[in-house]
């Protein structure tokens, strides 16, 4: 007799969204050289934050095209780390933003870093957010209410 056992390799929790780190030189025009780069493969920068130190700035950066973009860096030798965050959408910036933190808050989830995105998918505000747990994030801020926004979202 066979028995039926359910899948437990799929995530429970809403899409995820890839994420750039770039490594720049802490020199004038050094974002303008990548962003020219995307743009000349009809590739754009969705959402951005910059961090500087004194010797390099890094760059987070979420595109159009993520695997055109995995590609484009690596053949012109940028260099770059990638990881999965979270984009959620707010139909109202100024309540929904303290809701957000306090849902997270009371499911202990740890948001690590966050930044708004440059353009407005459906119209809309979103805000990019990495968590220490974005599969217990994704459950509770769905259960809230908070949709989930995809790649195929904001790439429009």
């Amino acid at each position: 007799m066979q028995v039926e056992l359910p899948e437990t390799t799929s995530k429970i929790g809403g899409p995820l969204v890839r994420q750039f780190s770039v490594f720049l030189p802490n020199k004038v025009g050094a974002m303008l050289e990548i962003v020219k780069l995307l743009n000349a493969h009809a590739t754009h920068v969705v959402a951005l934050s910059v961090s500087e130190s004194t010797d390099a700035a890094i760059a987070r950066i979420i595109v159009s095209d993520p695997e055109r973009v995995e590609e484009l860096f690596r053949e012109n030798n940028v260099a770059f780390g990638v990881c999965e965050l979270m984009v959620v959408e707010l139909r109202e910036v100024a309540t929904q933003f303290i809701k957000i933190l306090a849902t997270l808050l009371m499911a202990e989830v740890n948001v690590h870093f966050s930044y708004p995105l440059l353009t407005r998918p459906n119209g809309r505000a979103a805000l990019a957010m990495h968590v220490d747990d974005s599969e217990c994030a994704a459950s509770v801020l769905q259960g809230e209410g908070f949709r989930l926004l995809s790649q195929r979202d904001i790439s429009r």
